[in-house]
Parts: structure tokens; sequence; C-alpha cells
């Protein structure tokens, strides 16, 4: 930057800073209790006596313990958005919520069924040029693929629409091997009891 830009800027600047108030410190309007002393004799407070240097607290910090946190955390689609979007593409939902494998499940099933309908129709015309008896066995082998995706779409929509609602829910899966072959598993979630 030009030096002459900054000599008429340079006492505005100083002017603000020194506007401020003297202790600028952070935007929080609970003042917070010193840490205690741990090299305090345990002889000077007097059994059964307030300690009378102590920072009493504000109404607002007892109340703040029963507020719910302000900063909720939203989902990043609603499920009626996730279910939509894995009905139209499946795993466009899932994607969308953060669950990239599962995504990747309902894509993959979904390109391996559309490949597979693409395929028999090419047989299916071949077989009708050639006016062989395959017709009716690949018309039926073509329906079952167009269920089939219809099935990935319906699910995969569905499995959107639950995972929109249970976006932020805490709960753990663990799997984990038992002697004598096996797997164990089990569920946490935390639980707030009034």
């Amino acid at each position: 930057m030009p030096r002459a830009f900054l000599a008429p800027v340079a006492p505005l600047v100083w002017a603000v800073l020194a506007s401020a108030p003297a202790p600028v410190v952070a935007q929080d309007s609970v003042t917070v209790a010193p840490a205690p002393d741990t090299t305090a004799r345990a002889d000077t407070v007097a059994a059964g006596r307030a300690d009378s240097s102590a920072i009493p607290a504000r109404p607002q910090a007892l109340a703040a313990s029963s507020v719910a946190d302000s900063i909720e955390r939203k989902p990043p689609v609603g499920p009626g958005g996730a279910l939509w979007r894995s009905l139209l593409v499946p795993g466009w939902g899932q994607a969308k919520l953060g669950r990239g494998i599962v995504a990747g499940i309902f894509i993959a099933v979904e390109g391996v069924s559309l490949g597979m309908v693409l395929k028999t129709n090419s047989e299916l015309q071949y077989a009708n040029a050639a006016d062989t008896t395959a017709v009716n066995d690949k018309t039926a082998q073509r329906e079952d693929w167009l269920v089939i995706m219809a099935v990935n779409h319906l699910v995969a929509g569905l499995e959107a629409y639950v995972s929109a609602h249970l976006w932020d829910f805490p709960g753990d899966l663990a799997l984990r091997p038992v002697r004598g072959g096996g797997v164990a598993a089990s569920v946490s979630f935390p639980v707030r009891v009034p």
C-alpha cells in the first residue's frame, strides 16, 4: 500500500481503538469465578462460614443451565426433501445427509439394475429380430430388473426419510467378535433423566 494512503487512516484507527472500553473482553455477560487457590492452607477459612471473597453467582448464570442451547443443529435436508431426492435418484438423499456408504450402495444397486435392464432390452430386440422362442423369457427378465429398480427407489426414499429424522441421534452400534466364533452387538445411547 502507498504510504500516502496510510497517513490519514492511522489517526482514525487510533481514535477508534482509544474509544473502546479499557478491558476489551469477550462478549460474555456472566463473570467466571477465579480458579480456587490450591496453595492456600486449609485452616485459613473457619469451618461453617461462607467465604467472604467468593464472587456471588448471578441469577442469569444460574438460569442459563436450564435454558436450551440457542444454537440448534439443523439437518442439511428435511425428511420430505430427503425422501423425494432418494425417490428421484437413489442415494441422493443419503448423500445430502452425509451417509456416503449407504448412498454408494443405493447408487451401485441402481447402476447394476439399470445396466441389466439395458442389456435385457438389447437381448429382447435381438430375440424379436431373430424370431426365437426366448422372447417371453427376456420380457420376464426385463420386468424383474425393472421391479428391482422400483424397489431400490422406494427403499432408498424410505431410508432417507428415516435417516433425516434420526440424523442427529447419538446412538452407536458396536460389533465385536466373541470367543468360539460369532459376533456380539451392543447399542448405546445417552438418556437424560431430569
